[in-house]
């Protein structure tokens, strides 16, 4: 974060906002500019890449299903709006931490002692650490005592539209980030390759709440895509995770998702509108047959 903190210090915040007396590796200003700096950023990732999701992926036809709430849209980025500032105040907490040269992080290649080698395992690593570790905050946010505290928010959307996907409680959204902001104090970690990461895995939750069910058939087993996430929201207790499928086999909350069994909303759907079909033509046929009577 402290890349960004330095871009945003040279071509704004000190030529035009702060007192050329302030200088900027003081902590109160910094803390400022984090916060500043945070939720800006979460907006436009949260507002651009999920207004491309709803408007170029995401079907609109699952608005009609029952279980999309009236006005839900609306409801979801309010509540979104809402609720990130709040997310965003122990984030900045960590990131201010980072700043200040706590954590792993560092900036040049040749700082890693293993080289380009290192910089790519540590992109797979994080991949991994961060699964895990959501898996298990999730999990553990289905307990009845915090779920309806904390998590019951999330899973008023039952067929979730893109911008379901920052649409969490504070508590809840920060501590299913937690595992993206305490990787790097644990290991290390090329700087870019993390902002980079962080970005990837925003864009990556919103698309598992897209309702694009479809996954390459050699994935199918191993990607927790929307349709997993999307019976998540439906059945609760099942497919936790966030990227991949091997922590809910681990942990036996893996379901195989109902839109790859014919039975996804999409499905529900089609056969509520056959069902629909047949009602009228059943009606048109009973009409027909008391006018010949």
């Amino acid at each position: 974060m402290d890349l960004v903190l330095a871009w945003a210090d040279n071509l704004v915040l000190t030529p035009y906002v702060f007192p050329v007396t302030w200088t900027e590796d003081d902590p109160l200003r910094q803390l400022l500019s984090l916060f500043v700096v945070t939720n800006l950023g979460a907006l436009v990732i949260y507002l651009l890449f999920g207004s491309l999701s709803y408007y170029f992926i995401f079907d609109h036809e699952l608005k009609k299903h029952p279980q999309f709430l009236e006005n839900q849209v609306q409801r979801e980025i309010t509540h979104t709006l809402k609720s990130l500032p709040w997310i965003s105040i122990p984030t900045v907490a960590i990131f201010f931490a980072e700043v200040r040269g706590y954590s792993k992080l560092y900036d040049n290649i040749e700082d890693s002692p293993y080289g380009w080698f290192g910089v790519v395992s540590s992109m797979l690593s994080f991949l991994f650490f961060t699964d895990m570790c959501i898996y298990w905050i999730h999990r553990f946010l289905h307990h009845k005592f915090f779920y309806k505290r904390f998590h019951k928010p999330h899973h008023a959307w039952k067929v979730p539209s893109p911008f379901a996907s920052h649409a969490f409680h504070p508590v809840d959204g920060f501590l299913q980030s937690t595992p993206y902001h305490i990787y790097p104090f644990f290991f290390p970690l090329h700087k870019v390759t993390y902002l980079g990461l962080y970005i990837v895995v925003n864009i990556w939750t919103i698309s598992i709440h897209d309702g694009n069910y479809r996954v390459p058939s050699l994935l199918k087993e191993v990607i927790n895509g929307s349709a997993h996430h999307t019976d998540h929201h439906l059945y609760f207790d099942y497919n936790y995770g966030q990227y991949f499928t091997l922590w809910d086999r681990i942990g036996g909350s893996y379901k195989n998702p109902s839109a790859f069994e014919g039975k996804g909303p999409l499905d529900t759907l089609k056969k509520l509108k056959e069902s629909e079909s047949n009602h009228s033509r059943e009606e048109k046929m009973a009409g027909d047959t008391s006018k010949d009577k």
